[in-house]
């Protein structure tokens, strides 16, 4: 068996029979959470009898860039600061054994799209991608809106190469995409652009992932290990979170 799929029957086995079953997956920008979901659910309904599995992302609450730059914190995007995580955790509440809204984050605008936002009703397994799921470091005392969980852990050095492959990506499609974010970089050749990712990379995200991200891990149910090649390596249970 797959570690890919051992993970999946440890979040199955946790699923209680009354309401949905809420799992966090976090990491740093560029870990490759938005992806494990992806294979998570793929998993998980592959299954004799599939659960109904939903994901949602955290950037959805992030605050829309008008109010982002009104507060003086554009350039703060990803940080605890910059997301409504009042109404993250209200919607991860509600939708337990009711309906909620989840707003959605669109990375070619860089800003929330309101046409992406859903609506949905409970399911048996939602799955929550992203940043700020830090809160059990922050209020340790405090009602809990996840049930499980995920750290997605690699070396820093993977982690800059996933976000300059991304980064560059998103460059490379804006020229073709007049309405993309990326658009206003194309004023820039390559190596210009590979030295402004470096510097979106060491002071925003790094800067993130050691102040505010990488808190998460000592507090996960599990810390999944990724190597070089996107491979999970390990699938480590942890016993610091009751």
């Amino acid at each position: 068996m797959s570690l890919l799929h051992q993970l999946a029957d440890r979040i199955a086995a946790h699923r209680p029979a009354d309401r949905a079953l809420i799992v966090g997956i976090t990491g740093a920008v560029a870990a490759g959470k938005s992806t494990l979901a992806r294979e998570l659910k793929a998993v998980l309904t592959a299954q004799p009898k599939p659960p109904r599995v939903e994901i949602v992302g955290t950037d959805g609450f992030l605050r829309p860039n008008t109010e982002l730059t009104e507060m003086g914190l554009l350039n703060q995007k990803g940080f605890p600061a910059s997301y409504d995580t009042a109404r993250l955790h209200a919607a991860l509440f509600a939708i337990r054994t009711g309906w909620a809204d989840f707003p959605a984050y669109s990375h070619v605008a860089y800003d929330i799209d309101p046409a992406l936002t859903r609506t949905l009703a409970s399911p048996d397994i939602l799955l929550v991608e992203g940043l700020n799921l830090h809160h059990r470091t922050t209020d340790p005392t405090g009602p809990d809106p996840l049930d499980l969980l995920i750290y997605l852990d690699a070396d820093e050095a993977d982690l800059w190469a996933w976000f300059l492959a991304r980064f560059m990506g998103l460059w490379e499609a804006a020229e073709h995409d007049a309405s993309s974010f990326y658009r206003q970089f194309r004023t820039m050749d390559r190596p210009q652009t590979e030295a402004f990712a470096h510097m979106v990379w060491t002071q925003i995200n790094l800067k993130n992932l050691h102040e505010h991200i990488s808190r998460a891990k000592t507090h996960a149910d599990i810390v999944v290990r990724k190597t070089a090649d996107h491979r999970i390596s390990i699938v480590e249970s942890r016993a610091t979170h009751s």
